[in-house]
């Protein structure tokens, strides 16, 4: 019978147990949690910088989140998130869905709340390579190294900020602030904020800010024209350049004076407790050697869950649980490293000649239906409804030009391939 280490009671943490529990293979699932509660990300804390424990703050949640999709494809495909009179939901309502879902598979009792998972070291055992995860209880500050068979990486990836190289930053003589530490806008009140990044949250938080601040820079390299109707204190620029003492230069020649450089530039993949000999290195945000954004190569009985983004999280997380817990009770049997790895360099390769930098290594957008296929041939199992990835690009679209109402919309899922949506303005539409 397998023992298996879960890092992290995230989503993604929590559906790898919901599977792994009922699996017959599997005899020992311990999940470990830094947090004294489970959600991971969804988790609001007005706490910043640090814990009591001297731990990093792990979740990004500011106070006024709204979920950017809706609750419609946000569910597990065995356990969607409850039906309610509006499709775009508070962080709190998607924080107890996963208490629900946690709750209802039996998943919550097998978690180890307040352990903080130090080091994690492959080692050969009799029958093949094992796992030492050496983890510290911080109630109690005893730490323990248990042995495993496989390791489920669940850590999450809105933890760790990405800081830009804009020259002059660190020489900025008024504020610098990312928005993973942002929790409210009264803290910009009077200052002339410049938000660098469009991102959905660096778009959400520009206009929340322009109720407090008297002007909002949005600067960004989006291609496509917004068709948003912005507030007359928000204005759209393009790239910051450099930045000297309190002023911002921008791509276009322009420049302005700013009491805030704030920062929504997205996260870096961050694991630091794997030891070196796990043989993953982050370069320039790219995960490697991965095969199918998934499986470590060159430790095959370690996977990362949630890696890709732009994707549709929940279901993805599902179908990539279902897909590796597959490979490890023998239903399928996962290419050799040397085929892996080559696989791999052959999507790298492919994507580049596309137009991906290796920074975009792990987007999915338009590739997501596609890779969502590759999992479930190769596996056997069942795979996603095309109508997940449908209503993600709608509502995406929907969110890029309308980012002041789309949020009013309301979906409503027909069959696997069909969709109704109401739109703010009361048009009902059937798409298919």
């Amino acid at each position: 019978m397998s023992r298996v280490c879960i890092i992290g009671a995230g989503a993604a943490g929590l559906c790898a147990a919901r599977h792994l529990l009922v699996e017959p293979s599997v005899g020992q699932v311990d999940i470990l949690e830094q947090a004294g509660q489970l959600g991971g990300t969804w988790v609001y804390t007005e706490k910043v910088g640090y814990d009591d424990f001297g731990l990093p703050i792990h979740t990004s949640m500011y106070k006024s989140l709204r979920t950017n999709l809706p609750k419609e494809i946000m569910g597990f495909p065995d356990f969607p998130v409850p039906e309610s009179d509006r499709s775009y939901l508070p962080a709190k309502e998607m924080l107890a869905f996963l208490q629900l879902y946690s709750d209802k598979h039996g998943v919550t009792e097998h978690i180890k709340f307040k352990h903080h998972v130090q080091l994690v070291k492959p080692k050969q055992g009799r029958s093949g390579e094992l796992w030492d995860v050496t983890f510290k209880d911080i109630s109690t500050g005893v730490s323990e190294t248990r042995e495993y068979d496989y390791v489920f990486v669940c850590n999450g990836h809105y933890n760790t900020p990405f800081i830009p190289q804009i020259p002059g930053l660190k020489e900025f003589q008024g504020d610098v602030m990312h928005s993973h530490d942002y929790r409210v806008p009264e803290i910009f009140s009077g200052k002339k904020v410049l938000v660098v990044g469009a991102g959905p949250s660096g778009m959400d938080i520009a206009l929340e800010i322009t109720s407090v601040s008297p002007k909002v820079i949005l600067s960004h390299h989006l291609k496509e024209q917004l068709r948003t109707v912005f507030p007359d204190n928000l204005v759209q620029k393009p790239d910051v350049i450099r930045v000297e003492g309190t002023k911002a230069f921008f791509q276009d020649g322009t420049e302005d004076d700013v009491d805030v450089m704030f920062l929504c530039t997205g996260y870096m993949y961050n694991f630091p407790f794997l030891h070196e000999s796990c043989e993953i290195v982050v370069e320039d945000n790219c995960v490697e050697p991965l095969y199918k954004h998934l499986v470590n190569i060159n430790h095959p009985t370690m996977c990362f869950i949630g890696v890709p983004y732009y994707v549709c999280a929940f279901a993805m997380f599902d179908l990539q649980v279902r897909y590796y817990v597959r490979a490890i009770n023998g239903t399928f049997k996962m290419p050799t490293p040397e085929e892996m790895t080559a696989q791999w360099e052959e999507e790298k390769q492919e994507r580049a000649a596309r137009g991906y930098t290796k920074r975009q290594a792990h987007m999915m957008g338009p590739d997501q239906e596609r890779y969502y296929a590759s999992l479930a041939d190769e596996a056997g199992t069942k795979n996603l409804p095309s109508v997940l990835t449908k209503i993600r690009e709608e509502s995406t679209i929907r969110f890029m030009h309308n980012l002041k109402y789309y949020r009013q919309d309301k979906y409503k899922i027909i069959d696997d391939d069909t969709y109704e949506i109401i739109s703010n303005d009361g048009v009902r539409k059937i798409l298919c």
